[in-house]
């Protein structure tokens, strides 16, 4: 009986917590605002075939370099695709390759970051080490350096920035696991026979989301703005996949900034508000979450 006592006590606890956290959220205007700019942006690009008609890919040199207007509501570019129908594909595909990132890196470092921080020891120091070598070269110059070495390619780029972003969840992981692996509630656990794992996964690391979570907003948009950088460059992801970055690099020549605006500005506008969107909800993240922020 008291057993169910403290049990309902402590849901009831978890969801006035809940409650006040996303009051507090809400409450949040940038963050309540950068949100609906996702949801918005992502809920278009899916819908990206209900909204225009057009083929991201289809080349029609009779419409090439035609201005807003008409059919073509952003305009085409030199090969006549439509600059919309690419913006919206394209746009499934930067955030695809940013999200899918952020979250392959999330799960390994709190993985890593979990065991590390748990048991210490050689592991620890191993991936320590590893951690170190990855960050003495700034991860731009080292995104650039392995995606030249195992060359363009979405699948590619996603194990590139999960390779790249795993570190600083790692760190922040396993901080947290070695101010927590020392608590109370630790040594109850183990009382109770409760295995390492099971203390570490379900009852440790409940603990160390918030950070977390706030993280993986960052390095989301710092990957879409990579891949931007990435493949204007020519070696994100290859040309003939419509992405952020690939049409912004269709525009590149001086001739075409200068006189065909329309080719450049949509695109920019678009992986501006979405990193901004991400950034203000990333920003209200981390005053509801994280404590050390209050």
């Amino acid at each position: 009986m008291a057993t169910a006592l403290v049990t309902k006590q402590k849901r009831i606890k978890k969801s006035s917590l809940a409650k006040r956290n996303l009051q507090k959220l809400l409450n949040n205007k940038l963050a309540v605002l950068g949100l609906f700019i996702v949801v918005t942006m992502i809920l278009l690009c899916i819908a990206a075939p209900l909204l225009t008609p057009y083929d991201p890919g289809k080349i029609s040199l009779f419409e090439r370099d035609s201005a807003p207007g008409g059919e073509h509501i952003f305009g085409t570019d030199k090969l006549g695709r439509d600059v919309f129908a690419r913006i919206l594909y394209g746009g499934r595909i930067s955030i695809l390759i940013g999200l899918s990132g952020a979250l392959g890196g999330m799960i390994l470092g709190v993985v890593i970051g979990s065991l590390c921080g748990f048991f210490g020891g050689i592991l620890d120091a191993i991936f320590v080490k590893v951690a170190e070598l990855v960050s003495i070269v700034p991860q731009l110059l080292l995104v650039l350096i392995l995606s030249t070495i195992i060359g363009p390619g979405v699948p590619n780029l996603i194990y590139v920035f999960i390779f790249t972003g795993w570190v600083a969840t790692f760190r922040l992981v396993r901080g947290r696991f070695f101010s927590l692996r020392e608590e109370s509630f630790v040594e109850a656990c183990r009382a109770f026979g409760i295995g390492s794992l099971s203390i570490a996964f379900k009852h440790i690391l409940p603990n160390c989301l918030g950070p977390v979570a706030v993280q993986l907003t960052l390095n989301t948009a710092g990957f879409i703005l990579q891949e931007a950088a990435l493949s204007f460059l020519g070696l994100g992801v290859p040309t003939g996949v419509p992405t952020w970055g690939n049409i912004m690099n269709a525009a590149k020549e001086i001739i075409t900034i200068t006189e065909s605006p329309w080719l450049w500005i949509p695109t920019g506008v678009a992986i501006a508000l979405f990193v901004l969107g991400v950034n203000f909800f990333g920003d209200g993240l981390r005053d509801v979450l994280d404590p050390s922020q209050l």
